[in-house]
């Protein structure tokens, strides 16, 4: 064992500030004085004043852009559909009524079925799948719509 294994048997509360001269954090709350930080919340990209970062880089270009802020699919593998009963069709609102995906979730990013896992069961699957994914469902007898 190490000291480094040891689990944490107690926290630290937080620092309560300005609360007088006697808490040892009164009159500037441990803010120092005077400026722009002692006196009220500015955001934290801010960078006093220059031209910031992000406007300082160059456009994203071309199609597609700023992937990065758009939500990815939610997965489901073939696997998860085993719950289903034979010949049933695979909706998003028939997953969320097996609750393997909240509607709330899959309206805005979407919801696709990757071949990992088997299928037992012949299913009609209206959701987008991957390629895998299409062949096994086909394979066990459903088909892909």
């Amino acid at each position: 064992m190490q000291l480094t294994d040891i689990q944490k048997l107690k926290t630290k509360s937080k620092k309560r500030v300005g609360l007088g001269h006697g808490s040892g954090r009164g009159k500037t709350a441990g803010r120092g004085t005077k400026g722009q930080k002692a006196r009220g919340d500015i955001p934290l990209d801010f960078e006093g004043g220059a031209l910031p970062l992000i406007k300082r880089l160059p456009f994203l270009r071309g199609k597609g852009k700023n992937k990065s802020l758009k939500a990815a699919a939610l997965v489901l593998n073939v696997s998860d559909l085993d719950v289903f009963a034979k010949g049933a069709t695979v909706t998003i609102e028939t997953l969320a009524e097996h609750k393997l995906v909240d509607v709330s979730v899959v309206k805005t990013t979407g919801v696709k079925i990757l071949g990992d896992g088997e299928l037992t069961v012949a299913l009609t699957v209206t959701v987008p799948t991957s390629k895998s994914a299409a062949e096994k469902i086909i394979k066990a007898g459903g088909k892909v719509e």
